[in-house]
């Protein structure tokens, strides 16, 4: 059964959405995440991730306080990405309650580094972010595009024992269009031991069942659940 991950982006402390990862394009849906982590948990659902936009931007953990907030207030593992890029940040994160951590940036800047997160935190803690534009990795909010594919990202870090991934096409990101299913079954099959994480482009429920078919470990759920195409009704029946 998928994991149903809803998502929720951070601004200033507010729950936002931007579409593809364009700051210039943020909408503002809630003033209190910790309000709509609560909505999550009371519905069933049992996980939530967590980006820290204004860390992605500023690279390094900003809305820690947000983290922690959520995780005093509910028992929803939390996975939280955004700007991590040292291992102080990554020591605030765990400290404020983060289940896992998403390296996205620095896992192409320092390949190194993450590499060695997996191996003095443990692959269970640690989530790949592969983000793709035009088959490329995408790095700090989307706002640079690398010259490594995701193929060679992932070859980087499977002799250490990576088992998750997030991967987001960011030309679906935030369309409502739906997901790149294509680019799923083409990384599941490729590597078959990762558990991948689809996110960007659900826009109804029929997406995420195919998903579901698809064997797809878990999908992020966001802006179709804020602007109300899917219900927590609907997501809370992966839960039960």
């Amino acid at each position: 059964m998928i994991q149903i991950i809803p998502a929720i982006d951070i601004i200033d402390g507010k729950c936002v959405r931007l579409t593809q990862g364009d700051y210039n394009q943020k909408k503002e849906y809630h003033s209190n995440p910790v309000e709509v982590a609560k909505m999550f948990e009371d519905a069933g659902i049992q996980r939530l991730h967590l980006v820290d936009l204004d860390g992605a931007k500023k690279k390094q953990i900003v809305n820690h306080q947000v983290l922690r907030n959520i995780t005093a207030a509910t028992k929803l593992a939390v996975d939280f990405g955004g700007g991590l890029q040292s291992d102080e940040d990554l020591k605030i994160a765990f400290d404020s309650g983060a289940n896992q951590i998403t390296a996205g940036s620095i896992a192409v800047k320092d390949p190194g580094k993450v590499q060695h997160w997996l191996t003095q935190f443990g692959t269970e803690k640690i989530i790949l972010g592969a983000d793709t534009k035009s088959g490329m990795i995408a790095v700090h909010g989307w706002q640079e595009t690398s010259d490594l594919s995701i193929q060679q990202l992932m070859n980087q870090f499977i002799p250490f024992g990576i088992s998750y991934s997030i991967c987001t096409d960011v030309a679906k990101d935030g369309l409502l269009q739906g997901p790149s299913f294509d680019l799923y079954k083409q990384l599941g099959e490729e590597f078959k031991q990762i558990n991948w994480i689809a996110s960007g482009g659900v826009a109804e429920f029929s997406d995420i069942e195919k998903l579901n078919a698809m064997n797809i470990y878990g999908v992020i759920v966001g802006k179709a659940f804020y602007e109300g195409r899917i219900t927590l009704k609907q997501l809370a029946q992966f839960n039960a």
